[in-house]
């Protein structure tokens, strides 16, 4: 039971299995994994907030809250960041503090290395979730095309053409799942033997490690039956221009919306508040919990949610480099980066370090 627990990103099947893999390499250094978050407003130049535009690299979103308050003394309740990004990469992001402690950020950039790039006032605290997404400029070095007539860059655009027109499966990435992918393991011990006496904190995360364990798995499932971009009986469907979600009545029907990428099935993050399916989609969802003897009651410790099946690929392109290939594109909040990569790659595009609880944002 442990080890199909144990995540394991090579065993989930491709949107695109028909065209090969180019292979290759990413993140030889930050500067070829570059992250730009787009936010969901800009500061409106007026308030008692200041929003301050970081580029990083080396260092974790907590990392730079953390000089914040040590450095600049600012009291960490009043410090504030849209989402966390990665540490192994070179990332641009907001961060917002009260505009009293402003003056001391040149010593931010001595002593932490940070950029401070630009700042503003504006109204409010930057809260998680304030952003729009965020766009991605990656070098994937040396690919190669094996027993394949077209090059490593056509095979990336046909990829990523696909990609575009269908939507990207939305698998929780290898940084989800800690050191070895052994994160759900521990989770799965938590539910079924009893929280004990440990960090409660600590205690949501590995049980949210196994929540997005169990989605991928649906995915797969869904991608095996033919079901990705299809919605049947009882799916939680959500419109993709909207946000909102809805029961699904007449598959055939909303399955034509879903064919156009208007809307897609959403699965279940279990938790004791979140919408559930009903009918032949419940019955999918029911399946998986079956796989490892689970029941949806025994996640009460979480909150719960539910998380579509794909998301639209945008703004993306691809360019031929001495080094290889440069791949830029946009991915809503929530998604990763990685399930666009290995479609193209048609491998886990990288072994990702232990991912400490901090770096977690799953309900």
């Amino acid at each position: 039971m442990t080890s199909a627990l144990r995540f394991d990103f090579d065993r989930y099947p491709y949107l695109t299995p028909r065209l090969p893999g180019i292979s290759g390499v990413i993140r030889q250094s930050p500067a070829e994994f570059q992250v730009e978050e787009v936010p969901a407003y800009e500061p409106s130049g007026t308030g008692e907030h200041l929003y301050v535009w970081i580029e990083k690299e080396g260092l974790t979103t907590k990392a730079v809250l953390e000089g914040l308050r040590d450095l600049l003394g600012v009291p960490e309740v009043h410090l504030g960041a849209a989402g966390l990004k990665d540490k192994h990469a070179r990332t641009r992001q907001w961060f917002s503090l009260p505009a009293k402690y402003g003056q001391g950020l040149q010593r931010l950039e001595e002593q932490l290395g940070v950029r401070v790039l630009k700042s503003a006032l504006h109204g409010n605290k930057l809260r998680v979730g304030h952003l729009k997404g965020n766009r991605f400029h990656i070098l994937i070095r040396s690919p190669a095309v094996v027993e394949a007539s077209s090059s490593p860059l056509e095979l990336a655009r046909q990829v990523f053409s696909e990609l575009a027109i269908q939507g990207v499966p939305n698998y929780f990435g290898p940084q989800r799942f800690g050191l070895g992918g052994l994160n759900p393991v521990r989770g799965y011990e938590l539910i079924t033997q009893g929280l004990g006496r440990g960090d409660p904190w600590l205690q949501r995360f590995l049980i949210g490690s196994l929540q997005s364990l169990l989605f991928n798995d649906w995915v797969a499932l869904r991608l095996e039956r033919g079901l990705f971009a299809q919605v049947v009986q009882g799916d939680i469907a959500k419109k993709h221009d909207t946000g909102g979600e809805f029961v699904v009545e007449d598959a055939a029907a909303e399955s034509l919306r879903a064919q156009r990428l208007e809307i897609s099935a959403t699965g279940a993050l279990y938790g004791k508040k979140y919408r559930e399916a009903q009918g032949q989609a419940r019955a999918l969802e029911d399946e998986i919990l079956a796989r490892y003897g689970l029941q949806q009651s025994q996640f009460r410790a979480r909150r719960g949610d539910r998380r579509t099946i794909r998301f639209p690929l945008q703004e993306w392109s691809v360019e031929a480099s001495p080094e290889g290939l440069w791949v830029s594109f946009f991915l809503p909040k929530g998604a990763y980066a990685t399930t666009v990569l290995r479609e193209v790659m048609k491998r886990n595009p990288e072994e990702v370090p232990e991912e400490s609880p901090d770096e977690a944002e799953t309900p």
